[in-house]
């Protein structure tokens, strides 16, 4: 290697530091909360060869690793084939067709070449949640959708800006297809000016270190990202481990889907096979092939953050094609709920499968949910209509060294719920509960962390309700002896009657006036080890802080509390008896 070690760490800070600088002018520069205040997107810097992954801003949602890397390799092969319109400077394509390396339509991507002497150096792109791309239900979660087109607008590879230009006849056909469309026109130049930004931040690299000692330093980047990988994967005895996670219906048929893993490690590297899996379902839980593969890839980096981000990073992870299954969906199968439900469901099948074989390194199941919550309708004090997105967080779960975090973000995504302030500021809602859902957590020595608890109403107008959540029939899994998580739970109060959705975490189109509300219990995180190893004196602290009760404190860690605080030990035994 020609390049120095200083150079290559300056480098790589520097090319991480573009796709961050991206992803803050993205966030500051856009309307809608769910981007704005949840920072639900991702920018990052893609080769012009294949788009494999060079570098993504480190506040980016994880999920999103794998997809852009796919959608600009698409992308790529689609302009080399013709089936695309091949870029000038200046250009910048949208597309949010999920079979073309994406996730949902709600995901949108921008994709812009990177030009040095006349030739494409690089691509820039970047992904935003839109709050909607019009289809059956306002936010674009049908929970029982059973073709994409109920679920909103497809849009192909298309250049949206041409030569710097937005082109209002494109534009003009997405806001005839969206609800809101009024508003989107911030996001749209918030989304371009984010690739701006990282166009003149990359060039100034370039121009200082030179093109080609950049360019080496991203392959040298790429080469040890591969084997920082490889030596993490080592720790693992080779052999296969298997686990199985559970979806709790499609939406449609209200039956459990299934995932089926078996992981084999061996010399430096693990295959992931999915066979066995569900069958494609009717609903929109099927997940298209990027987003199963981008799963597998987060998993890893959960157990392995260390790693750079890199393509490198994804070559000793190999994934059989799981055809004939709901995890590798195909035109037209509705898949809404792939990257914000499906996706935890796979990383929770990693970490089950391999907690045991690392189990200082591997938690029990989080939350798992994206908790996503539509509420569209027409707001007659601002006389304008509206779409509100919530996104919320749940337990993680607990690990070899602490407690499990409580209402953290989502497995996908490190993007948080938006503050309730800037909610009713937006929207005709009030909250009147926004707490941790005590007692969630798993029970274990070190205990799950727990979930959300809350509660909103519609102060004025009309609107409906659309969920597509997770978690809602089978809590998240304990490991090594810990218990699971408690569920999701969705209540609906109309005209003081409790309903609660056939499907538990999936409905669509719920009728709301004012006074109704809508009450969200998130999961919380699943336990490590056995509850009853737990230190008595964590369990006091709990029951004194209301986490849990002390009868809960007795029979799910067996610590019996005196009334003047005092802690002795229960029968164990017994306990495991009337359990």
């Amino acid at each position: 290697m020609s390049i120095d070690p200083i150079t290559l760490s300056v480098i790589q800070s520097g090319l991480q530091q573009v796709c961050d600088e991206m992803d803050l002018s993205f966030s500051r520069a856009a309307f809608s909360p769910v981007i704005a205040e949840a920072n639900d997107r991702s920018d990052g810097i893609y080769s012009a060869e294949d788009g494999s992954l060079i570098a993504q801003g480190v506040g980016g949602l994880p999920v999103f690793v794998g997809t852009m890397q796919y959608s600009t390799r698409t992308l790529i092969e689609m302009i080399k084939s013709g089936e695309v319109v091949a870029p000038e400077p200046g250009d910048i394509y949208i597309v949010n067709d999920p079979y073309l390396g994406g996730t949902h339509l709600m995901d949108v991507r921008f994709a812009m070449p990177f030009y040095r002497d006349g030739e494409i150096y690089c691509w820039l792109s970047n992904t935003g949640h839109w709050p909607d791309t019009g289809g059956a239900v306002p936010g674009g979660f049908s929970a029982s959708a059973t073709s994409v087109e109920q679920e909103g607008l497809r849009l192909p590879p298309v250049r949206l800006f041409k030569k710097g230009k937005l082109d209002h006849e494109i534009f003009s056909i997405i806001r005839s297809n969206i609800r809101v469309s009024e508003q989107r026109i911030g996001d749209v130049k918030a989304q371009a000016a984010a690739l701006l930004v990282g166009e003149k931040r990359l060039a100034r690299i370039l121009d200082r270190y030179g093109d080609a000692v950049v360019t080496e330093a991203i392959g040298e980047l790429r080469r040890r990202a591969s084997e920082q990988m490889s030596a993490n994967i080592r720790l693992i005895p080779d052999g296969v481990y298997r686990s199985t996670a559970y979806v709790d219906s499609d939406g449609v048929v209200n039956e459990p889907l299934e995932i089926r893993l078996s992981v084999t490690a061996r010399a430096g590297a693990l295959t992931f096979d999915f066979t066995g899996s569900s069958k494609p379902c009717m609903g929109p839980m099927n997940s298209v092939l990027a987003t199963t593969l981008s799963s597998v890839y987060l998993a890893m980096r959960h157990i392995f953050p260390d790693v750079p981000i890199s393509a490198g990073a994804f070559e000793p992870l190999k994934v059989v094609r799981p055809v004939d299954t709901f995890l590798d969906a195909h035109y037209p199968r509705p898949v809404s709920g792939c990257a914000a439900e499906v996706s935890q469901r796979i990383a929770e099948a990693v970490f089950a499968a391999l907690v045991e074989a690392l189990p200082d390194r591997v938690t029990a199941s989080p939350a798992g949910s994206s908790g996503n919550f539509a509420l569209g309708g027409h707001d007659p004090a601002r006389g304008r209509d509206f779409v509100m997105y919530q996104i919320s967080g749940g337990g993680y779960g607990g690990n070899a060294d602490h407690d499990g975090l409580s209402n953290g973000c989502s497995t996908i995504g490190i993007s948080k719920a938006p503050p309730v302030e800037i909610m009713e500021q937006q929207y005709p809602v009030l909250y009147h509960r926004y707490a941790l859902r005590e007692g969630s957590g798993g029970a274990g020595k070190q205990r799950g962390g727990f979930g959300l608890d809350y509660e909103i109403e519609l102060r004025h107008g009309h609107a409906t309700a659309s969920f597509v959540m997770d978690h809602g029939r089978f809590g998240p899994q304990g490991a090594l002896g810990g218990k699971d998580g408690q569920a999701n739970s969705v209540t609906v109060i109309q005209d003081g009657k409790t309903i609660h959705p056939e499907h538990l975490s999936k409905a669509q189109d719920i009728p709301l006036k004012p006074g109704d509300r809508v009450r969200v219990g998130t999961p919380g995180g699943g336990g490590y080890g056995n509850p009853f190893d737990r230190d008595p004196e964590l369990v006091a602290e709990d029951v004194r802080l209301g986490r849990y009760t002390a009868e809960q404190a007795r029979t799910l860690f067996g610590v019996v509390l005196s009334e003047g605080g005092s802690v002795q030990m229960a029968d164990t035994a017994q306990l495991r008896i009337e359990g």
